[in-house]
């Protein structure tokens, strides 16, 4: 599974036209996720490590691999949840509002509301994913050990980060508003969309990287 997180969507999207040339030198990814993690999670990860033969010589049931319907769950998520974010919201705020927390509020509410479906439908999708892997081969049920050590050791990081994202659009809204007084409505509409959609891209990472090795796996042993 790869993450890209200077290229991240979300990065670029809340960045805007500040982001970093391209020359600024990157901390390498093994040394900022080394931060991440404690004493705790570190012994926690050979532990899984010292488990993995155990893990590939599991035996397994005789089901089929599903790549196709892993992918079609995956693309069927994701639609729905697209969808729920560029839906037309159901209570705007008052937009003639001159006080800027209380013209945010709704907005506020509905991110957050965009967000607990993400978590909700996401976790139950990355479960699933993981069980099939894990009844496919041994290198895959590998993978999903992986996963789920990882999940809840970076879930909690990954929550922190991004439960600051509609500050951001509380900021943009405002500058919004002081430049676009008379037409800043559908401009902020947009901006949260992408947002919330560039967010979405980046919670599926995990499972999309799955599901991709699951699609090699099946192309390599049919």
């Amino acid at each position: 599974m790869r993450s890209n997180f200077n290229r991240s969507a979300l990065v670029r999207q809340l960045a805007g036209s500040q982001a970093a040339p391209a020359d600024v030198p990157r901390q390498d990814l093994a040394e900022r996720l080394g931060r991440w993690f404690s004493v705790a999670d570190a012994i926690a990860l050979s532990s899984l490590h010292q488990a993995m033969p155990a893990v590939a010589r599991a035996r397994r049931p005789a089901v089929p691999a599903g790549a196709r319907a892993v992918q079609a769950e995956l693309q069927r998520v994701r639609a729905t949840l697209s969808q729920t974010i560029t839906s037309p919201p159901r209570e705007p705020g008052d937009e003639g509002a001159d006080d800027t927390d209380a013209g945010f509020a709704p907005h506020h509410q509905r991110c957050l509301e965009q967000q607990r479906r993400m978590d909700m439908s996401i976790e139950a999708l990355r479960a699933h994913v993981r069980k099939i892997l894990s009844m496919t081969s041994a290198r895959l049920a590998q993978l999903a050990a992986l996963d789920s050590v990882l999940e809840p050791m970076l879930g909690g990081r990954e929550q922190r980060l991004l439960v600051t994202v509609p500050s951001f659009l509380k900021a943009r809204l405002a500058e919004l508003r002081q430049s676009h007084p008379g037409g800043w409505q559908p401009l902020f509409e947009h901006e949260l969309q992408q947002t919330l959609l560039a967010e979405l891209d980046l919670r599926l990472q995990p499972v999309v990287g799955m599901v991709e090795a699951l699609s090699q796996e099946v192309k390599q042993h049919p």
